[in-house]
């Protein structure tokens, strides 16, 4: 095995670079990815839970959005849970872009070494035939069948760089579509937290209107307040 990449000559080396980097990647997003890291099943239910209690001092919030990808977009929305329910959206929608592009960090790295590894593959293939065809006009055909053993060798590269580009379009292909999947789990935890917050904020509105109209009722009534 060892002597069949060899073979292969200078253009085997990023190659086997494109291998090392792409097999790093695809471990690191296998772990980062996970559903209990980026999207805890439980976590969107703990959070309301603590919006209907009320216990939503600080240190839950820099807690939860420590917690995980999800929880930093909960905890987006719980900052300003005080303000008007576009704002709370835009906040989520602001933070949201920060989450996915962590989400789909290397991921453009890992589709770059699969669209490249077959050029290198090339590459080589054609640098080593060009070689075995200028030593033919030195020395002439010679052997037929080791020329037929230095074509076999120069064809080392270009499935080198296949073998590469194959697994690493795979997976690019297969971690886009992970973090979709999870975008969307975190979208709707989010809009369901969006609407809890907007739920109490109605309330709240509406004895405010109370507390004015009465206040409005007895400045009416006061003695001397007609001109």
């Amino acid at each position: 095995m060892l002597e069949i990449l060899m073979a292969g000559g200078w253009a085997m080396m990023p190659i086997l670079i494109c291998s090392a980097v792409a097999l790093a990647i695809i471990l690191e997003r296998f772990w980062s990815l996970r559903q209990k890291t980026v999207a805890p099943p439980e976590l969107g239910e703990q959070v309301r839970t603590w919006a209907r209690t009320r216990k939503l001092d600080p240190s839950h919030i820099d807690t939860l959005s420590k917690n995980s990808p999800l929880g930093e977009l909960l905890a987006a929305a719980l900052s300003v849970r005080n303000r008007s329910r576009d704002i709370i959206k835009e906040r989520i929608e602001d933070a949201g872009r920060h989450v996915v592009h962590r989400l789909e960090r290397y991921l453009n790295t890992l589709g770059t070494i699969a669209l490249i590894s077959p050029l290198l593959g090339l590459l080589g293939t054609v640098i080593g035939l060009i070689r075995m065809f200028l030593a033919v006009m030195v020395h002439g055909i010679g052997n037929a069948q080791q020329m037929a053993g230095g074509i076999g060798e120069a064809l080392v590269c270009t499935a080198a760089g296949l073998v590469v580009a194959v697994p690493a379009y795979i997976f690019h292909r297969y971690f886009r579509s992970r973090v979709s999947g999870l975008v969307v789990v975190m979208e709707k935890e989010a809009i369901t937290l969006l609407d809890e917050l907007s739920a109490q904020q109605q309330p709240a509105a509406a004895a405010d209107v109370s507390a004015a109209a009465a206040a409005a009722g007895v400045r009416a009534v006061r003695p001397g307040a007609t001109a």
